[in-house]
């Protein structure tokens, strides 16, 4: 199953075509995607007696982010020993966790004014938390996972490292430095929910690419690692970390400009798209 939002309301998502939940459920499923994912259980069961007569077509530019404003959003740093070794650090034995705050959480398609600093790209696999719970165990973690999505965690450097110890969190969390879709897509539809390829291209060459299973945590460890300390919630996203080749450990270093634009794909899921332009009001 695939899911997202249009206009805001959540929506099961069939090649090119939207089927708004609330609207085919008559009311039996919420509209808005956090509600709808507190009650997973009921939105899976639905899903297999849907009628899509109701499904219209549907852009990739209408969709929205899978979860438009989650409560919790969990990043992890170093996840690929490639990426820790080109930063420079021996990778975790713990993993390596802070927060992107909400607001910057935005759709699959769209521009990202760029800051005044240093704008770089992280390709990352996101966990959408579905039935979540507290001090799940690994066995069962993956059945907190609602589904997976693309993910970029977009960076300023110059405010991310200029701090002792770094400012990891409010550096990744300019507005559009989230985005997340096209869909979520369950584990159970995608070719392996442990091995999935993905790569992501600015103006057409590849500047990152891996796949999950070099994760040194996987989805499942951090799923049960996150909710030993903070209570899952449905519509939780977890960044679950990014591969090697990230601009600012390139020789010479390589950030975003305007005009250029990024594609981050994933195996079974989707790509996200996002142009870079100058601020507005020029800062």
């Amino acid at each position: 199953m695939r899911f997202g939002t249009v206009e805001g309301r959540f929506v099961l998502v069939d090649g090119d075509r939207a089927l708004d939940v609330a609207t085919a459920s008559g009311g039996e499923i919420p509209s808005d995607a956090l509600a709808a994912l507190a009650q997973w259980d009921a939105v899976r069961e639905w899903a297999k007696r849907a009628d899509w007569a109701l499904a219209r077509d549907v852009r990739p530019e209408e969709l929205g982010a899978p979860v438009p404003m989650p409560r919790q959003v969990f990043a992890v740093a170093l996840n690929y020993r490639p990426h820790a070794a080109e930063a420079g650090y021996v990778p975790p034995e713990e993993p390596l966790v802070f927060t992107k705050f909400p607001s910057c959480i935005t759709g699959p398609v769209g521009t990202v004014a760029l800051p005044p600093g240093h704008v770089d790209w992280e390709i990352e696999v996101v966990a959408v938390i579905g039935r979540g719970g507290y001090r799940i165990d690994r066995s069962q973690a993956w059945d907190a996972v609602a589904g997976l999505t693309v993910g970029q965690d977009l960076s300023e450097r110059v405010y991310q490292l200029q701090g002792t110890p770094p400012q990891f969190s409010l550096a990744k969390s300019h507005p559009g430095f989230g985005p997340v879709g096209p869909v979520a897509v369950t584990p159970d539809e995608l070719p392996d929910r442990d091995d999935l390829a993905f790569e992501a291209t600015l103006d057409g060459e590849v500047v990152q690419h891996g796949r999950t299973s070099e994760m040194i945590f996987p989805v499942d460890d951090l799923v049960a690692r996150l909710s030993a300390i903070c209570p899952l919630l449905p519509g939780d996203l977890i960044f679950t970390g990014t591969p090697a080749g990230v601009g600012n450990r390139r020789t010479p270093p390589r950030f975003l400009r305007a005009g250029e634009v990024l594609v981050s794909r994933v195996e079974g899921i989707g790509e996200l798209r996002q142009t870079f332009v100058a601020p507005t009001n020029g800062r």
